[in-house]
């Protein structure tokens, strides 16, 4: 993980605070000092009556020859969001524990003493790849090769890999799962906007974003959605619906999930996530887009060479493959939320946007065309700096007291007035702790030339990457190598173009009877939600927003559905150990 090197974590007793527990030290050149009494106090450290603290020596005369007088103001430490573990999250013990637990080493040795098919102890291993994560490795490829490659063909040629050097039985990409989880997304939206929960509603697909709300802002967990992730639903898919299909058992199959954050190796290992009957999880080990780069390139494998059939869709796959949602490349969760309003609004609309200081914060207003009044008004936040900006505003106008730790709460203040249409509040909060959202995540691949030869962080802040404990790969030695650093613009830019530029390819030949992708897993989310959820009626619509009995509701909000729960900080200043 890149993280910078002057950055010392002074225990993982308890859950860490960065304003106590976190310490970057602060440079200093010590220049000779004079002798004096064996045993005897060198330096003091005054506080004035502002608070800031002096460093004066035993004697009354100066530490530091070249300051002035007889004291010197000693610098505060400071940690910025990049130098905090801003996209990873503060962790635990128990958390540290569970990431060395979530690496690609424990996916190889599970392979390696998985016992043969057809024996009892046999667990079938699936794999699920993110569509970010093959954007980023079409990305490093196309800019080796320079020539562009399709998201499909990356698919086809990880799938080959996964299968026939590692030994797994099925390979997916989580697109399907992403458009179940945007189906439910929106489910619970609507029941929000009739009273059944508070709005403004935030995403809930962003680990980083979870793990730094329980933390560090639990007054936001009520706004905070229920649904799933992707990876999560995937994980239901996988080890619920797949296994009954399979006839197998969830604790007879290990699911590895490919990710382009380290954020989602804590995501899977929440006990919420656990099935206490089979006492397995949903997504047994994940890995970042990296992690798989290494294993390939440890095992000899080309991502160059393509493979048989790699260009033709599949169109009998289990589940529809590389569904492109239109909207952003973080998962299109604020876009499908106002693609469902117009389509359920029976006059025109229009949808009018604008930047909020940068691209990674941007207002949406939905109007009705004829009357102008808005029906609908949401944002995309990406990054921590604009993300606490919008929880100061969401608790503002909700009337929320925005605390800092685990310690906010709700207060009886009035929600701030709104008047023009201008005013009126977010409906709606699309929240990604990555600038520039899921495509440039922390475990995604970097380009050595750009990540040696830029000295700012994402953040515009100037940064000497080797006198921070940084390690710089040297460019030209291996083309395939992921960067140390975190983010940069134009290498973002280029992955996204990249996720986007996937062009569907048409059939050999024609097939009238071909369903387009998105009416199979409408229909296909539909037959999912029957199979797993067991209505009473049988004459169900066979939509996903149909309503169904009570005791089938329950099951469906326990299988795509989570909760969240506040993290309590037992760290004060007196229990760090310098």
């Amino acid at each position: 993980m890149a993280f910078s090197g002057a950055l010392t974590l002074t225990d993982l007793n308890d859950f860490l605070t960065p304003s106590q527990a976190c310490i970057k030290p602060v440079e200093q050149v010590n220049e000779p000092q004079q002798i004096i009494e064996s045993g005897a106090a060198m330096t003091e450290i005054v506080i004035d009556s502002s608070g800031s603290y002096y460093e004066v020596s035993a004697n009354g005369a100066s530490t530091n020859a070249s300051s002035k007088g007889t004291e010197r103001k000693l610098q505060q430490a400071q940690i910025s969001l990049n130098d905090c573990l801003a996209c990873s999250g503060c962790i635990t013990s128990a958390e540290s524990v569970l990431i060395t637990l979530q690496s690609h080493t424990e996916v190889l040795n599970f392979l390696d003493s998985n016992a043969p098919v057809s024996t009892p102890g046999h667990k079938i291993p699936v794999l699920s790849i993110a569509p970010q994560s093959l954007a980023s490795l079409a990305a490093s490829l196309s800019s080796s090769s320079g020539s562009p490659v399709s998201l499909r063909r990356i698919l086809r040629r990880v799938r080959a890999f996964s299968t026939r050097i590692l030994g797994f039985e099925h390979v997916y990409d989580t697109t399907f799962a992403r458009h179940i989880a945007l189906l439910e997304h929106t489910q619970e939206f609507f029941e929000r906007k009739r009273g059944n929960g508070k709005l403004p509603m935030l995403a809930s697909a962003c680990p980083g974003w979870i793990c730094y709300a329980e933390k560090a802002h639990s007054e936001m967990l009520p706004f905070i959605a229920r649904t799933k992730s992707p990876q999560q639903v995937m994980g239901t898919l996988v080890k619920s619906w797949f296994g009954n299909r399979w006839g197998v058992q969830p604790d007879q199959i290990y699911h590895v999930s490919v990710m382009p954050c380290y954020d989602k190796k804590l995501e899977a290992s929440r006990q919420d996530f656990y099935n206490e009957l089979y006492s397995t999880r949903d997504v047994d080990c994940v890995i970042t887009t990296g992690e798989l780069e290494l294993m390939m390139r440890d095992k000899g494998w080309d991502l160059s060479q393509p493979v048989e059939n790699e260009g033709i869709p599949d169109f009998d796959a289990e589940i529809p493959e590389l569904l492109s949602h239109p909207g952003t490349s973080s998962g299109s969760y604020l876009h499908s939320l106002i693609n469902s309003i117009t389509a359920s609004h029976s006059s025109p609309v229009d949808l009018t946007s604008k930047s909020i200081r940068t691209s990674d914060y941007e207002e949406f207003i939905l109007r009705a065309r004829d009357t102008g009044e808005v029906l609908f008004k949401g944002a995309k936040c990406y990054g921590f700096r604009n993300l606490q900006n919008v929880v100061r505003k969401v608790g503002r106008e909700a009337g929320v007291q925005v605390g800092r730790g685990a310690a906010g709460r709700l207060v009886g203040m009035r929600a701030k007035k709104r008047g023009g249409e201008d005013e009126k509040g977010y409906d709606y909060v699309e929240v990604m702790a990555c600038p520039g959202g899921c495509v440039n995540g922390g475990g995604q691949l970097k380009p050595i030339a750009q990540a040696a030869g830029q000295k700012e962080d994402e953040e515009g802040f100037t940064r000497n990457w080797q006198e921070s404990g940084v390690q710089m790969p040297v460019p030209g030695e291996d083309s395939q190598m992921q960067g140390a650093k975190w983010g940069n613009k134009e290498w973002t830019k280029e992955v996204e173009s990249v996720y986007w530029h996937d062009l569907p390819t048409p059939p050999p030949s024609p097939r009238p009877d071909l369903e387009t992708p998105f009416d199979r897993a409408d229909r296909l989310a539909a037959k999912v939600k029957i199979d797993l959820c067991h209505p009473t009626d049988g004459s169900l619509d066979k939509s996903w927003a149909s309503v169904m009995d009570e005791g089938a509701e329950t099951r469906r909000r326990e299988l795509f559905r989570t909760q969240y729960r506040a993290v309590e900080s037992e760290v004060v200043g007196l229990a760090v150990k310098w």
